[in-house]
């Protein structure tokens, strides 16, 4: 089976829901320019991934390439998703691939998508047909086939019409497209925009009139892909203009949290403007030995207290633990203390909840939580990473509470920087800094070199999700500009936002 798949303009939320779901079951995604690399996460570890894009001069594979590829891939006995920008049947040459398909024998499904032609102007604060000023909208290629000996775009019929006109990549010939329909008598004082990578966090929106947006776009250096919009609705965008005025908008936010954890924080950030580069400076993995909390999960009854400092030290403790053969009710006698709301809610997702949150998130405050409810002999299993700091096991020893100190997981440091983490900070184009850890710190430290860590600093701004990691900024001179009350990935991504709202 072979799915043309419409993959939205460039937002990867606005695949359809069908979309994503024949995305995550295809042996083989061939994909073109325009459709999200994110998307392509979503597809299964061992699809094969096959890049066709098309841009100006540059074609990855000619149509009949690609047309091929299909239908070899499918004979072949895979599931194939062919994943186009925005709609397959709006300007993508679906129909021409769905065709050579059926000429194949091989059967295909459309999978429709959010076309371009009306979402990039909605991004852009744009409404293709509005009530008194719009009730017509034509699409048009703005690149014809330039073998063609005429144009078949009847200018003067288009020039006539009082409705919008959207034309999609058109920026090569811009000033031409504008040149014939003013031409044809369309009124050179007509509101008009061009939209370059709409719907993306890297949009750009120029406007002016229908005589001057050429030039206007010209000289703001407007480069493919982009959409040019004629008509009285472009005039609403001053108005509606919603993507663009986000408090984050056109910033970069560098987030350091391990691969798996980045998703949370990166999702405020982007949802409030940013563009988010992915640094992870931890990668969880086993303890160098199970030993020890192996024995610990073989003798659970003899302990009064479980007490967890991370939501990575709950997933691992609880893996092993099922691992074994058992469940939650092993711990059923057994209360259990959590750092913070972070952890409290990995805990509940394994139906579980903690007898003791503190009121402030690290170890100290714990300790305090922890102090007036346990007694001298008590036992205690305290199930973290392999290395951390000792003021809860040391306090908890003072008070006469038995601490046996159990590694689940250990955090290593990455081998290296993601390319385009590395081409920003080359660029100086990296506006917030995130950390979420004193070990985020260190190990980004140990990442870029102090002397670049300190000058990527100097010229952006740099958020603690707490004291404990401001405390570690400033060992390396860096003093957080931003430091969230309350010390968890909401507060600190909203303490951001407040930041640049002022």
């Amino acid at each position: 089976m072979v799915y043309l798949v419409g993959a939205g303009p460039g937002d990867p939320g606005l695949i359809t829901v069908k979309g994503l779901e024949v995305i995550q079951k295809a042996q083989v995604v061939v994909y073109d320019q325009l459709a999200s690399p994110e998307l392509l996460k979503e597809a299964p570890a061992d699809a094969e991934i096959i890049y066709v894009g098309k841009k100006a001069g540059a074609h990855a594979l000619p149509q009949e390439g690609i047309n091929q590829l299909l239908v070899d891939k499918a004979r072949a006995g895979l599931t194939v998703v062919r994943l186009k920008g925005g709609d397959p049947f709006v300007f993508g040459r679906g129909g021409e691939e769905a065709l050579a398909l059926k000429a194949a024998g091989l059967p295909f499904e459309i999978v429709p998508g959010v076309s371009a032609a009306v979402a990039v102007p909605a991004y852009a604060g744009i409404p293709v047909t509005h009530r008194g000023l719009a009730s017509l909208v034509t699409f048009i290629t703005g690149h014809e086939d330039p073998t063609k000996e005429a144009s078949a775009i009847p200018w003067e019929v288009l020039a006539r019409t009082q409705g919008t006109l959207v034309f999609l990549m058109g920026v090569k010939n811009l000033g031409e497209n504008c040149r014939r329909l003013v031409e044809g008598g369309r009124d050179p004082a007509t509101p008009a925009a061009v939209i370059e990578k709409g719907t993306t966090l890297e949009q750009r929106t120029v406007t002016g009139v229908l005589g001057n947006i050429a030039a206007i776009a010209q000289k703001a250096n407007t480069k493919p892909p982009a959409i040019l919009v004629v008509g009285e609705v472009a005039g609403l965008r001053e108005k509606l203009q919603w993507w663009e005025t986000r408090p984050l908008w056109g910033k970069t936010a560098v987030v350091t949290r391990t691969r798996e954890q980045a998703s949370v924080l990166v999702a405020l950030l982007a949802a409030a403007g940013a563009r988010c580069l992915e640094v992870p400076t931890l990668e969880i993995g086993p303890p160098d030995d199970w030993g020890p909390l192996d024995q610990a999960l073989s003798n659970l009854t003899q302990y009064k207290w479980v007490v967890f400092t991370s939501a990575n030290g709950v997933a691992a403790f609880m893996q092993r633990l099922f691992g074994q053969g058992k469940d939650v009710r092993s711990l059923g006698g057994t209360k259990i203390a959590v750092i913070g709301p972070a952890t409290a809610q990995a805990l509940e997702a394994w139906g579980l909840k903690a007898d003791v949150v503190p009121a402030q998130f690290k170890a100290e405050d714990l300790l305090a939580a922890l102090s007036p409810q346990v007694s001298p002999g008590d036992k205690m299993l305290l199930a973290r990473a392999q290395v951390a700091r000792q003021v809860l096991p040391q306090g908890l020893a003072r008070l006469g509470v038995q601490v046996d100190v159990t590694p689940v997981y250990q955090a290593r440091r990455p081998g290296g920087i993601p390319p385009e983490a590395e081409a920003a900070f080359t660029e100086g184009e990296v506006d917030i800094l995130t950390f979420t850890s004193s070990a985020t710190v260190h190990n980004f430290v140990a990442l870029v070199g102090q002397e670049r860590f300190q000058s990527l600093a100097k010229n952006a701004v740099v958020a603690a999700i707490g004291p404990i990691t401001g405390a570690t900024l400033q060992e390396y001179g860096v003093p957080p500009q931003i430091q969230p009350e309350d010390y968890t990935i909401p507060a600190l991504a909203g303490a951001v936002v407040d930041y640049f709202k002022k």
